[in-house]
């Protein structure tokens, strides 16, 4: 008796709407947690990478003779800022 009812259920198309709209559910909740973790890990250290790896690119210019001290001093004010 159960199964006439099943079989108009999915016969009409229902049951596989259903199926699809659990699966994109479970998607976008998993895009979402990743989404997140991503950018929770990025947020510590993007801003400071950033600035570290460009003071030690500014040392490296001053080092080699490429700048002198006073622009370094300017650049290292405006990438510390």
């Amino acid at each position: 008796m159960w199964w006439g009812d099943m079989g108009s259920v999915m016969g009409s198309g229902w049951g596989m709407l259903g199926i699809l709209h659990m699966v994109l559910w479970w998607v976008l909740i998993v895009l979402g947690i990743v989404v997140l973790v991503k950018w929770l890990a990025g947020s510590g250290s993007g801003q400071q990478g950033g600035a570290g790896r460009a003071l030690d690119i500014l040392k490296e210019r001053y080092a080699r003779g490429e700048i002198d001290r006073e622009e370094f001093e300017q650049r290292k004010r405006d990438i510390l800022t």
